[in-house]
């Protein structure tokens, strides 16, 4: 039996990470060995994505929070690294993969979502809206300030950020203490 004709099975002939059933094809997940196993049956939507990822779009990827929990170490390795690229550090807290899938999903990467063309560090918040400099943000959740010894509440704005090298983090004042944040639980104002 064909790679194709095995994932077709698998995947009941749709996509493993959207569920389209349209311009579906064999997409091998690196490092591969060619096998069926280290492959996922991908839209078009979503392989043009993967090989684009300055392209990301969130919303469309919203279909992780399901395919996240596939069976298949292939699909669950792809989801990995989408949510790692998107910045969704919430849905990669939930996600729990054995050690040998981790250090797959490790060993390779999509091109980072978080650098653009030029080289640039893109921040973007929990809508995949890009953060600027100054930007003023909302939290999204409660966040326990650890050494501070308050929690900054849902709902508390943060004005003049600042952006750091890293673009899971974002630097911002609450309550007159400088912290760093975690844009993925931000949202623009």
């Amino acid at each position: 039996m064909s790679i194709e004709q095995t994932l077709k099975e698998r995947s009941n002939g749709v996509c493993e990470l959207c569920g389209a059933n349209e311009n579906l094809s064999v997409f091998d997940v690196a490092p591969s060995d060619g096998s069926a196993d280290k492959a996922v049956y991908l839209c078009g939507t979503c392989r043009d994505q993967i090989e684009n990822p300055a392209n990301l779009d969130a919303d469309h990827w919203r279909c992780l929070s399901d395919s996240m929990w596939s069976q298949t170490p292939a699909v669950q390795v792809m989801a990995y690294r989408l949510l790692s690229a998107l910045g969704e550090q919430d849905q990669l807290d939930m996600l729990y993969l054995e050690d040998d899938v981790k250090a797959w999903a490790d060993a390779g990467s999509l091109k980072s979502a978080a650098v653009e063309e030029g080289g640039a560090v893109v921040h973007r918040d929990s809508n995949g809206t890009i953060l600027n400099e100054g930007d003023t943000v909302t939290l999204i959740k409660d966040l326990e300030v650890k050494g501070a010894g308050f929690t900054a509440k849902r709902g508390t704005i943060v004005k003049n950020i600042r952006l750091t090298d890293d673009p899971k983090f974002i630097e911002g004042k609450i309550n007159g203490s400088t912290i760093v944040l975690v844009a993925a639980y931000m949202k623009k104002a």
